[in-house]
Protein backbone atom coordinates (compact mmCIF):
# COMPACT_ATOMS: atom_id res chain seq x y z
CA UNK A 1 0.00 0.00 0.00
CA UNK A 2 2.85 2.11 0.64
CA UNK A 3 4.42 1.78 -2.89
CA UNK A 4 0.89 2.70 -4.20
CA UNK A 5 0.99 6.33 -2.54
CA UNK A 6 4.05 6.83 -2.96
CA UNK A 7 3.57 5.70 -6.90
CA UNK A 8 0.38 8.04 -6.69
CA UNK A 9 2.54 10.97 -4.87
CA UNK A 10 5.32 11.04 -6.95
CA UNK A 11 2.72 11.28 -10.50
CA UNK A 12 2.01 14.36 -8.63
CA UNK A 13 5.36 15.43 -8.63
CA UNK A 14 5.79 15.10 -4.77
CA UNK A 15 6.62 12.90 -1.84
CA UNK A 16 5.36 11.76 1.45
CA UNK A 17 8.13 14.20 2.96
CA UNK A 18 6.51 16.58 0.87
CA UNK A 19 3.21 16.40 2.16
CA UNK A 20 4.01 16.46 5.63
CA UNK A 21 6.20 20.14 5.27
CA UNK A 22 3.46 21.33 3.40
CA UNK A 23 0.48 19.87 5.97
CA UNK A 24 2.50 21.27 8.58
CA UNK A 25 3.62 24.62 7.04
CA UNK A 26 -0.03 25.19 6.22
CA UNK A 27 -1.08 24.64 9.92
CA UNK A 28 1.46 27.18 11.26
CA UNK A 29 0.46 29.79 9.29
CA UNK A 30 -3.32 29.10 10.14
CA UNK A 31 -2.75 28.44 14.30
CA UNK A 32 -4.00 31.86 14.66
CA UNK A 33 -7.17 30.77 13.94
CA UNK A 34 -7.23 28.51 16.97
CA UNK A 35 -6.89 31.52 19.39
CA UNK A 36 -8.39 34.26 16.94
CA UNK A 37 -11.36 32.69 15.97
CA UNK A 38 -13.44 32.22 19.68
CA UNK A 39 -11.98 35.41 20.43
CA UNK A 40 -14.04 37.05 18.30
CA UNK A 41 -16.95 34.66 18.38
CA UNK A 42 -16.89 35.04 22.29
CA UNK A 43 -17.29 38.82 21.94
CA UNK A 44 -20.75 37.83 20.89
CA UNK A 45 -21.75 34.73 22.40
CA UNK A 46 -20.07 35.36 25.75
CA UNK A 47 -16.14 34.74 27.28
CA UNK A 48 -17.26 31.80 29.24
CA UNK A 49 -17.64 29.81 25.66
CA UNK A 50 -14.38 30.58 24.33
CA UNK A 51 -12.19 27.10 26.09
CA UNK A 52 -15.49 25.23 24.35
CA UNK A 53 -15.18 27.34 21.01
CA UNK A 54 -11.32 26.13 20.34
CA UNK A 55 -12.84 22.71 20.61
CA UNK A 56 -15.15 23.45 18.33
CA UNK A 57 -12.72 25.76 15.83
CA UNK A 58 -10.27 22.68 15.77
CA UNK A 59 -12.85 19.67 15.62
CA UNK A 60 -14.75 21.53 12.65
CA UNK A 61 -11.09 22.59 10.90
CA UNK A 62 -9.93 19.28 10.93
CA UNK A 63 -12.78 17.02 9.74
CA UNK A 64 -13.39 19.84 6.58
CA UNK A 65 -9.73 19.86 5.93
CA UNK A 66 -9.97 16.03 6.22
CA UNK A 67 -13.23 15.94 3.93
CA UNK A 68 -10.99 18.23 1.31
CA UNK A 69 -8.26 15.68 1.30
CA UNK A 70 -10.14 12.73 0.74
CA UNK A 71 -12.51 13.96 -1.42
CA UNK A 72 -10.85 17.09 -3.65
CA UNK A 73 -7.29 15.31 -3.13
CA UNK A 74 -6.09 18.61 -2.64
CA UNK A 75 -3.54 20.20 -0.09
CA UNK A 76 -5.96 23.19 0.64
CA UNK A 77 -6.95 23.44 4.63
CA UNK A 78 -10.33 24.77 5.83
CA UNK A 79 -11.60 26.57 9.23
CA UNK A 80 -13.33 28.99 10.35
CA UNK A 81 -13.76 31.90 8.49
CA UNK A 82 -12.23 35.22 9.25
CA UNK A 83 -14.30 38.00 8.09
CA UNK A 84 -17.09 35.82 8.28
CA UNK A 85 -16.81 35.09 12.17
CA UNK A 86 -16.60 38.61 12.06
CA UNK A 87 -20.11 39.21 10.52
CA UNK A 88 -21.55 36.45 12.41
CA UNK A 89 -20.45 38.25 15.76
CA UNK A 90 -20.64 41.80 15.21
CA UNK A 91 -23.12 42.33 12.92
CA UNK A 92 -26.01 39.30 13.12
CA UNK A 93 -25.34 38.78 16.88
CA UNK A 94 -24.40 42.00 18.39
CA UNK A 95 -25.43 44.96 15.90
CA UNK A 96 -28.73 42.54 14.46
CA UNK A 97 -29.67 41.51 18.09
CA UNK A 98 -30.32 38.21 16.70
CA UNK A 99 -29.47 35.09 19.17
CA UNK A 100 -26.19 33.24 18.53
CA UNK A 101 -28.01 30.06 18.69
CA UNK A 102 -30.05 31.20 15.66
CA UNK A 103 -27.31 32.74 14.23
CA UNK A 104 -25.70 29.31 14.09
CA UNK A 105 -28.92 27.79 12.58
CA UNK A 106 -28.63 30.64 9.80
CA UNK A 107 -24.84 29.43 9.00
CA UNK A 108 -26.13 25.56 9.24
CA UNK A 109 -28.46 26.39 6.39
CA UNK A 110 -26.31 28.71 4.45
CA UNK A 111 -23.79 24.90 4.26
CA UNK A 112 -26.72 23.00 3.11
CA UNK A 113 -27.58 25.30 0.39
CA UNK A 114 -24.15 25.71 -0.21
CA UNK A 115 -24.29 21.92 -1.27
CA UNK A 116 -27.13 21.95 -3.08
CA UNK A 117 -25.93 24.57 -5.30
CA UNK A 118 -22.97 22.49 -5.89
CA UNK A 119 -24.65 19.29 -6.53
CA UNK A 120 -26.37 21.04 -9.52
CA UNK A 121 -23.17 22.17 -10.36
CA UNK A 122 -23.62 25.61 -10.03
CA UNK A 123 -20.51 26.10 -7.89
CA UNK A 124 -18.25 24.53 -10.71
CA UNK A 125 -19.86 26.29 -13.55
CA UNK A 126 -19.22 29.65 -11.79
CA UNK A 127 -14.92 29.03 -11.48
CA UNK A 128 -15.35 28.23 -14.59
CA UNK A 129 -17.24 30.89 -15.79
CA UNK A 130 -14.31 33.24 -13.89
CA UNK A 131 -12.36 34.66 -16.85
CA UNK A 132 -8.61 33.99 -16.79
CA UNK A 133 -6.87 37.65 -16.35
CA UNK A 134 -9.16 37.95 -13.03
CA UNK A 135 -8.31 34.34 -12.29
CA UNK A 136 -4.61 35.56 -12.61
CA UNK A 137 -5.11 38.70 -10.98
CA UNK A 138 -7.34 36.97 -7.81
CA UNK A 139 -3.94 34.58 -7.01
CA UNK A 140 -2.17 38.25 -6.91
CA UNK A 141 -4.66 39.86 -5.39
CA UNK A 142 -4.47 36.69 -2.35
CA UNK A 143 -0.97 37.21 -2.43
CA UNK A 144 -0.75 40.62 -1.80
CA UNK A 145 -3.39 40.25 0.68
CA UNK A 146 -1.55 37.91 2.59
CA UNK A 147 1.77 39.76 2.57
CA UNK A 148 -0.42 42.75 4.06
CA UNK A 149 -1.71 40.90 6.72
CA UNK A 150 1.72 39.69 7.72
CA UNK A 151 3.01 43.35 7.74
CA UNK A 152 0.44 43.94 9.87
CA UNK A 153 1.13 41.75 12.16
CA UNK A 154 4.50 43.02 12.69
CA UNK A 155 3.65 46.27 13.12
CA UNK A 156 4.65 47.68 9.78
CA UNK A 157 1.51 48.46 8.29
CA UNK A 158 -0.58 50.36 10.75
CA UNK A 159 -4.26 51.88 10.82
CA UNK A 160 -4.41 55.93 10.18
CA UNK A 161 -7.14 57.97 10.43
CA UNK A 162 -6.30 60.55 7.98
CA UNK A 163 -4.84 57.92 5.31
CA UNK A 164 -6.74 54.93 6.17
CA UNK A 165 -2.81 52.99 6.84
CA UNK A 166 0.39 54.28 7.22
CA UNK A 167 4.10 53.17 7.82
CA UNK A 168 4.84 51.56 11.13
CA UNK A 169 7.50 51.99 13.73
CA UNK A 170 10.78 50.72 11.56
CA UNK A 171 12.91 50.67 14.36
CA UNK A 172 10.60 48.17 16.06
CA UNK A 173 11.78 44.92 17.42
CA UNK A 174 8.64 42.90 16.62
CA UNK A 175 9.62 44.45 13.17
CA UNK A 176 13.25 43.97 13.06
CA UNK A 177 12.55 40.08 14.17
CA UNK A 178 10.02 39.64 11.20
CA UNK A 179 12.78 41.63 8.70
CA UNK A 180 15.44 39.17 9.65
CA UNK A 181 12.63 36.52 9.46
CA UNK A 182 11.89 37.25 5.71
CA UNK A 183 15.45 37.30 4.96
CA UNK A 184 15.96 33.85 6.73
CA UNK A 185 12.64 32.44 4.43
CA UNK A 186 13.79 34.11 1.23
CA UNK A 187 17.23 33.21 1.48
CA UNK A 188 16.03 29.27 2.24
CA UNK A 189 13.29 29.14 0.23
CA UNK A 190 16.37 30.26 -2.40
CA UNK A 191 18.33 27.56 -1.81
CA UNK A 192 15.29 25.55 -1.96
CA UNK A 193 15.17 24.34 1.69
CA UNK A 194 12.01 22.07 2.67
CA UNK A 195 10.78 23.57 5.43
CA UNK A 196 11.83 26.83 5.24
CA UNK A 197 8.79 28.55 6.45
CA UNK A 198 8.72 26.21 9.36
CA UNK A 199 12.64 27.29 10.13
CA UNK A 200 11.60 30.57 9.79
CA UNK A 201 8.57 30.97 11.96
CA UNK A 202 10.20 28.62 14.72
CA UNK A 203 13.59 30.95 14.35
CA UNK A 204 11.21 34.09 14.46
CA UNK A 205 9.66 33.01 17.66
CA UNK A 206 12.49 32.21 19.50
CA UNK A 207 14.13 35.39 18.96
CA UNK A 208 11.53 37.46 19.87
CA UNK A 209 11.27 35.22 22.93
CA UNK A 210 15.18 35.51 23.47
CA UNK A 211 15.03 39.57 23.25
CA UNK A 212 11.87 39.31 25.35
CA UNK A 213 9.99 40.62 22.91
CA UNK A 214 7.22 38.02 23.92
CA UNK A 215 7.24 36.13 27.13
CA UNK A 216 7.42 32.42 27.28
CA UNK A 217 4.03 30.45 27.31
CA UNK A 218 2.63 30.32 31.03
CA UNK A 219 2.06 26.47 30.35
CA UNK A 220 2.40 24.61 27.23
CA UNK A 221 -0.84 22.28 28.20
CA UNK A 222 -4.31 22.64 29.09
CA UNK A 223 -7.95 20.70 29.10
CA UNK A 224 -10.39 23.63 27.09
CA UNK A 225 -14.16 22.74 28.32
CA UNK A 226 -15.90 20.51 25.93
CA UNK A 227 -18.87 22.56 23.87
CA UNK A 228 -21.39 20.23 25.17
CA UNK A 229 -23.45 23.68 25.46
CA UNK A 230 -22.95 24.10 21.76
CA UNK A 231 -22.76 21.23 20.13
CA UNK A 232 -26.48 21.13 18.23
CA UNK A 233 -27.64 24.28 18.88
CA UNK A 234 -27.85 24.80 15.01
CA UNK A 235 -30.63 22.12 14.34
CA UNK A 236 -32.70 22.90 17.90
CA UNK A 237 -33.02 26.49 16.53
CA UNK A 238 -33.64 25.43 12.54
CA UNK A 239 -36.82 26.93 12.71
CA UNK A 240 -36.36 29.86 13.67
CA UNK A 241 -33.37 30.41 11.54
CA UNK A 242 -36.05 29.64 8.64
CA UNK A 243 -38.32 32.13 9.11
CA UNK A 244 -38.46 35.11 6.29
CA UNK A 245 -36.86 37.94 8.31
CA UNK A 246 -33.21 35.93 8.34
CA UNK A 247 -33.28 35.60 4.77
CA UNK A 248 -30.99 37.94 4.07
CA UNK A 249 -28.45 36.82 6.87
CA UNK A 250 -28.63 33.60 5.23
CA UNK A 251 -27.82 34.40 1.94
CA UNK A 252 -25.66 36.86 3.19
CA UNK A 253 -23.79 34.24 4.66
CA UNK A 254 -23.74 31.88 1.12
CA UNK A 255 -22.92 34.57 -1.46
CA UNK A 256 -19.60 35.25 1.17
CA UNK A 257 -19.04 32.10 1.38
CA UNK A 258 -19.81 31.07 -2.24
CA UNK A 259 -17.41 33.95 -3.84
CA UNK A 260 -14.55 33.03 -1.16
CA UNK A 261 -14.29 29.71 -1.32
CA UNK A 262 -14.62 30.53 -5.52
CA UNK A 263 -11.76 33.05 -5.03
CA UNK A 264 -9.42 30.73 -3.47
CA UNK A 265 -9.98 27.70 -4.97
CA UNK A 266 -9.32 29.82 -8.36
CA UNK A 267 -6.31 31.59 -7.27
CA UNK A 268 -4.42 28.51 -5.18
CA UNK A 269 -5.51 26.77 -7.36
CA UNK A 270 -3.59 28.86 -10.32
CA UNK A 271 -0.62 29.54 -8.32
CA UNK A 272 0.07 25.79 -7.90
CA UNK A 273 -0.96 24.58 -11.59
CA UNK A 274 -3.72 22.14 -10.60
CA UNK A 275 -6.01 24.15 -13.50
CA UNK A 276 -6.32 22.35 -16.70
CA UNK A 277 -5.25 23.68 -20.43
CA UNK A 278 -8.66 25.22 -20.47
CA UNK A 279 -8.71 27.37 -17.74
CA UNK A 280 -10.88 24.07 -14.56
CA UNK A 281 -9.96 23.14 -11.96
CA UNK A 282 -10.46 19.73 -11.67
CA UNK A 283 -12.31 17.92 -8.77
CA UNK A 284 -13.76 21.56 -8.63
CA UNK A 285 -17.16 19.66 -7.60
CA UNK A 286 -15.88 17.92 -4.98
CA UNK A 287 -13.83 20.70 -3.64
CA UNK A 288 -16.98 22.86 -3.03
CA UNK A 289 -18.77 19.76 -1.68
CA UNK A 290 -16.11 19.80 1.21
CA UNK A 291 -16.33 23.34 1.87
CA UNK A 292 -20.41 23.23 1.98
CA UNK A 293 -20.21 20.11 4.45
CA UNK A 294 -17.76 21.85 5.92
CA UNK A 295 -20.03 25.21 7.38
CA UNK A 296 -22.84 22.58 8.20
CA UNK A 297 -20.79 20.41 10.63
CA UNK A 298 -19.24 23.69 11.63
CA UNK A 299 -22.52 25.21 12.70
CA UNK A 300 -23.41 21.76 14.28
CA UNK A 301 -20.20 22.03 16.33
CA UNK A 302 -20.90 26.01 17.27
CA UNK A 303 -18.56 27.93 15.14
CA UNK A 304 -19.12 30.18 12.07
CA UNK A 305 -19.03 29.65 8.20
CA UNK A 306 -15.97 26.95 8.06
CA UNK A 307 -14.25 27.96 4.29
CA UNK A 308 -11.42 27.16 2.30
CA UNK A 309 -7.73 29.22 3.96
CA UNK A 310 -5.66 31.37 1.58
CA UNK A 311 -3.03 30.27 3.36
CA UNK A 312 -2.47 26.90 2.41
CA UNK A 313 -0.61 28.75 -0.48
CA UNK A 314 2.39 28.30 2.13
CA UNK A 315 1.82 24.55 2.38
CA UNK A 316 1.67 24.21 -1.44
CA UNK A 317 4.65 26.60 -1.90
CA UNK A 318 6.80 23.85 0.27
CA UNK A 319 5.37 21.14 -2.39
CA UNK A 320 2.08 20.02 -0.93
CA UNK A 321 0.40 18.25 -4.04
CA UNK A 322 -2.26 16.31 -2.79
CA UNK A 323 -4.81 15.51 0.23
CA UNK A 324 -1.91 13.89 2.02
CA UNK A 325 -0.87 16.98 3.55
CA UNK A 326 -4.78 18.25 4.41
CA UNK A 327 -4.20 14.83 6.65
CA UNK A 328 -1.42 16.05 8.50
CA UNK A 329 -3.05 19.46 9.03
CA UNK A 330 -6.60 17.86 10.31
CA UNK A 331 -4.16 15.74 13.08
CA UNK A 332 -2.31 18.95 14.05
CA UNK A 333 -5.87 20.79 14.31
CA UNK A 334 -7.13 18.10 16.92
CA UNK A 335 -3.25 18.28 18.80
CA UNK A 336 -3.69 21.87 18.64
CA UNK A 337 -6.75 21.58 21.41
CA UNK A 338 -5.02 20.63 24.55
CA UNK A 339 -1.65 22.88 23.41
CA UNK A 340 -3.51 25.70 22.16
CA UNK A 341 -1.59 28.42 25.15
CA UNK A 342 1.07 27.23 22.54
CA UNK A 343 -0.72 28.35 20.03
CA UNK A 344 -2.15 31.24 21.58
CA UNK A 345 1.74 32.39 22.37
CA UNK A 346 2.58 32.29 18.86
CA UNK A 347 3.13 35.92 17.89
CA UNK A 348 1.82 37.45 14.80
CA UNK A 349 5.45 38.58 13.80
CA UNK A 350 6.74 35.08 14.07
CA UNK A 351 4.11 34.00 11.36
CA UNK A 352 4.28 37.50 9.18
CA UNK A 353 7.85 36.03 6.98
CA UNK A 354 5.81 33.06 5.79
CA UNK A 355 3.16 34.96 5.07
CA UNK A 356 4.95 37.91 3.12
CA UNK A 357 7.17 35.17 1.18
CA UNK A 358 4.15 33.43 0.17
CA UNK A 359 2.27 36.59 -0.78
CA UNK A 360 5.03 37.80 -2.86
CA UNK A 361 5.17 34.48 -4.80
CA UNK A 362 1.59 34.44 -5.30
CA UNK A 363 2.03 37.98 -7.11
CA UNK A 364 4.13 36.19 -9.78
CA UNK A 365 0.56 34.55 -11.36
CA UNK A 366 0.23 38.78 -13.03
CA UNK A 367 2.72 37.47 -15.67
CA UNK A 368 -0.29 35.41 -17.37
CA UNK A 369 -2.56 38.53 -17.63
CA UNK A 370 -2.74 39.53 -21.68
CA UNK A 371 -1.93 43.17 -21.43
CA UNK A 372 -2.29 43.97 -24.30
CA UNK A 373 -6.12 43.62 -24.23
CA UNK A 374 -7.17 46.08 -21.63
CA UNK A 375 -10.73 44.27 -21.13
CA UNK A 376 -8.28 41.40 -19.50
CA UNK A 377 -5.92 43.69 -17.86
CA UNK A 378 -7.82 45.81 -15.96
CA UNK A 379 -10.03 43.72 -14.28
CA UNK A 380 -7.01 41.60 -13.35
CA UNK A 381 -5.42 44.38 -11.29
CA UNK A 382 -9.07 45.57 -10.20
CA UNK A 383 -9.06 42.28 -8.24
CA UNK A 384 -5.69 42.50 -7.27
CA UNK A 385 -6.09 45.96 -5.86
CA UNK A 386 -9.29 45.13 -4.34
CA UNK A 387 -9.16 42.33 -2.06
CA UNK A 388 -6.53 43.76 -0.13
CA UNK A 389 -7.89 47.20 -0.40
CA UNK A 390 -10.79 45.56 1.36
CA UNK A 391 -9.85 43.17 3.61
CA UNK A 392 -12.05 40.28 1.57
CA UNK A 393 -11.76 38.38 -1.38
CA UNK A 394 -15.22 38.13 -2.10
CA UNK A 395 -15.20 41.78 -2.42
CA UNK A 396 -12.71 42.28 -4.65
CA UNK A 397 -13.21 39.30 -6.54
CA UNK A 398 -17.01 40.63 -7.15
CA UNK A 399 -15.90 44.03 -7.76
CA UNK A 400 -13.73 42.33 -10.61
CA UNK A 401 -16.87 40.18 -12.21
CA UNK A 402 -19.06 43.49 -12.51
CA UNK A 403 -16.69 45.15 -14.26
CA UNK A 404 -15.44 42.48 -16.98
CA UNK A 405 -18.46 41.94 -19.30
CA UNK A 406 -19.16 45.74 -18.72
CA UNK A 407 -15.60 47.11 -20.50
CA UNK A 408 -16.52 44.27 -22.98
CA UNK A 409 -20.00 45.31 -23.86
CA UNK A 410 -19.48 49.06 -23.48
CA UNK A 411 -15.97 48.11 -25.94
CA UNK A 412 -18.30 47.40 -28.61
CA UNK A 413 -17.24 43.28 -27.76
CA UNK A 414 -20.63 42.25 -26.49
CA UNK A 415 -20.54 39.45 -28.38
CA UNK A 416 -17.68 37.74 -26.19
CA UNK A 417 -19.55 38.24 -22.72
CA UNK A 418 -20.48 34.41 -21.97
CA UNK A 419 -24.50 34.38 -20.53
CA UNK A 420 -22.54 32.92 -17.27
CA UNK A 421 -20.45 36.28 -16.86
CA UNK A 422 -23.94 38.22 -16.97
CA UNK A 423 -25.36 35.85 -14.45
CA UNK A 424 -22.26 35.96 -12.37
CA UNK A 425 -22.37 39.91 -12.64
CA UNK A 426 -26.33 39.60 -11.89
CA UNK A 427 -25.91 37.54 -8.61
CA UNK A 428 -23.13 40.27 -7.44
CA UNK A 429 -25.62 43.10 -7.61
CA UNK A 430 -28.02 40.91 -5.93
CA UNK A 431 -25.81 39.95 -3.28
CA UNK A 432 -25.24 43.54 -2.35
CA UNK A 433 -28.96 44.27 -3.10
CA UNK A 434 -30.03 41.85 -0.48
CA UNK A 435 -27.34 43.16 2.37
Amino acid sequence: MLSQLNTRLAERGTTLRREAIGGITTFATMAYIVVVNPAILSDAMGREWIGALVVATCVSAAIATLLMGWWADYPIALAPGMGLNAYFAYTVVLQNHIPWQVALAAVFVSGLLFVLLTLVNVQEILVTAIPLGIRNGTAAGIGIFIAFIGLQKCGFVVSSPATMVMGGDVTSLPFLLTLGGIALTGGLTMRKVRGAFIIGICATAVAGIILGVSPMPERFFAIPDLPTGLVGQAILRLPDALELGLVTIVVTFLFIDLFDTAGTLSGVGSAAGFVDAQGRLPRAKRAFLADGVGTSVGAIMGTSTVTSYIESAAGISQGARSGMANLVTAILFLLAIPFFPIAAALPGYATAPALVVVGVMMCGQMKHVNWEDIAEGLPAVAVMIGIPLTFSIAEGLSFAIVLHPLILALGGRWREVHWLNWLLAGLVVLRFALI
